[in-house]
């Protein structure tokens, strides 16, 4: 089993930043994909960043958070961090750490993640 728990959500306005943190335990080994997604209320679930877990340079965004988020891991603390900049209202959403161990299929499909933390909120004003 693997553990996932998310910190740093926050309020701030248009413009500013946070930087969310996911701790990871357990059998993080068998781990091969790691991402972010958030959830918006009466919006269905996105992914917004990815990695391979093991595997520096290999990020990927979507297009609506290219160029201000940046995610990435810290072996040494077992953290994996997303830096969001530059942030806007329509980034107001639920944000949740995921990861699975299945290396086929589209990195952004929620249900090939075997993983999920609770969630920390993100809310960003105008």
């Amino acid at each position: 089993q693997v553990q996932l728990v998310e910190s740093g959500g926050g309020s701030v306005q248009a413009g500013g930043s946070l930087r969310l943190s996911c701790a990871t335990s357990g059998y993080t080994f068998e781990l091969y994909r790691i991402a972010w997604f958030r959830q918006a209320p009466g919006k269905e679930r996105e992914g917004v960043a990815t990695m391979i877990f093991s595997v520096s340079g290999s990020a990927d965004y979507v297009d609506s958070v290219k160029g201000r988020f940046t995610i990435s891991r810290d072996n040494a603390k077992n953290t994996v961090s997303l830096q969001m900049n530059n942030l806007k209202p329509e980034d107001t959403a639920m944000y949740y750490c995921a990861a699975r161990r299945r290396t086929t299929g589209s990195r952004w499909d929620a249900i090939l993640y075997n993983y999920w933390g609770q969630g920390t909120q993100v809310t960003v004003s105008s």
